[in-house]
């Protein structure tokens, strides 16, 4: 795997978790939120799933 594969797939990484990190703190400001968070999180799983994807064709 290339490096400049290496640093795209980082940085999607930290993005997701900069995402996550604002939608708990959302939940925690505003607890009616709860619901959506939960579609969120199940957005982060299908996330970390494309990027499972990603460096195990680029392992190839």
């Amino acid at each position: 795997m290339s490096t400049l594969a290496l640093m795209v797939v980082l940085l999607l990484v930290l993005v997701g978790l900069l995402l996550l990190g604002a939608l708990a703190y959302a939940v925690y400001r505003v607890p009616r939120l709860t619901q959506p968070l939960i579609v969120a999180l199940t957005g982060a799983g299908v996330l970390a799933a494309l990027v499972t994807a990603v460096v195990t064709a680029g392992a190839r």
